[in-house]
């Protein structure tokens, strides 16, 4: 067969190299590899991720999530900070796994952009990897896109998707939450990977450089808001195995108001002690220079509280000792009551 040279487009001209996206595979193997738990199939550039449902379950229950980490995005591609991006993705989707007491299995990512950078790409996905370990999760597969013309350059967008398993009878869904429990809060690293938009939108009516603009505990405001989203997943299993948690949340968008009430029954309300936790200075420096309101932050951030465990009050301080054992500093931040009219209610100073 003959063809013209003057006809002769191939994909690389279109704007997708197949062979950046060969070399990305073999950069990211090693990092995919140390996240293999015994349970894992397969080898990773499969066209299916397989794993085996671990042994000891007697009624496993799969559960499963996605998510991305919105446009926190933005902030990580104008100021070239790619290196905790990937644990954000993980923990935005492996918290949600725990809420209802499932132990996170394994992880995929999607990874899609204009024209693939391998150099943040890898860096990426070496987070990604990271994330996994912190979780227990193997990454065991995912995929990356090249779409030249659907993104502007330079961008690139994550999504992820990760399952775990509980015993059936050990599902948490709201169920056992009832009025006198405590709530404990585990704190969060800052905004996670919530509230950007607002977050973005008060750099700019301010004005400021924020690589340059220090906070007052010495971070500045970039450096606060680039540190990755907690993962909670070892020690909430930790203390769901060592007492019985009867309901449990994790504080994304929407915050105390939107995300409390979904782990409780509609006859149930939430009193929440804002004077029981310091908050942290960025979230001080976003309230005052965009003078959003107490409720609003309370409705956008997770306001240094990124986890929440409700517990029968003979059961708080075991629920403490253990949550402190691995490493947590978890504190008391209200309980559940019979419900009046809000579901939840907030009581003190928002200091």
């Amino acid at each position: 067969m003959t063809e013209s040279a003057q006809s002769r487009l191939t994909y690389r001209d279109a704007g997708v190299d197949i062979d950046a996206g060969n070399l990305l595979v073999d950069r990211i193997k090693p990092f995919a590899k140390r996240t293999q738990r015994p349970e894992s199939l397969g080898n990773l550039g499969g066209f299916g991720a397989l794993f085996r449902i671990p042994q000891g379950y007697q009624k496993p229950v799969l559960v499963s999530g996605t998510d991305g980490v919105g446009t926190k995005l933005k902030l990580a591609i104008e100021y070239d900070r790619h290196t905790g991006i990937g644990q954000d993705l993980v923990a935005m989707c492996v918290n949600d796994l725990i809420v209802q007491g499932a132990e996170p299995l394994f992880f995929l990512d999607y990874y899609a952009t204009s024209k693939l950078d391998v150099d943040v790409a890898a860096t990426v996905i070496e987070s990604i990897a990271a994330g996994c370990e912190l979780a227990g999760c193997t990454l065991s597969g995912g995929e990356t896109a090249e779409m030249p013309g659907l993104y502007h350059p330079g961008d690139y967008d994550l999504a992820g998707f990760a399952v775990g398993v509980v015993e059936e009878d050990a599902i948490l869904d709201g169920s056992k939450v009832q009025a006198d429990d405590v709530i404990i809060g585990l704190p969060s690293s800052g905004p996670h990977s919530n509230g950007y938009s607002l977050i973005r939108a008060i750099i700019d009516q301010a004005d400021v450089d924020p690589n340059q603009v220090m906070l007052d505990d010495g971070q500045t405001i970039l450096d606060a808001c680039m540190v990755p989203t907690r993962i909670y997943v070892k020690s909430v299993l930790q203390a769901m195995a060592t007492v019985p948690v009867h309901g449990a949340v994790h504080l994304t968008g929407g915050g105390f108001q939107e995300n409390l009430p979904r782990s409780f029954g509609a006859q149930l309300a939430a009193h929440i002690d804002l004077d029981r936790w310091h908050r942290a200075a960025i979230f001080r420096w976003l309230e005052h220079t965009g003078d959003v309101g107490a409720l609003e932050m309370l409705r956008t951030f997770n306001c240094g509280i990124g986890f929440v465990l409700m517990v029968a009050p003979s059961d708080v301080e075991e629920t403490l000792r253990v949550l402190q054992d691995a490493g947590e500093s978890p504190v008391v931040i209200g309980q559940i009551q019979p419900r009046t009219e809000q579901a939840v209610v907030f009581h003190g100073a928002f200091a």
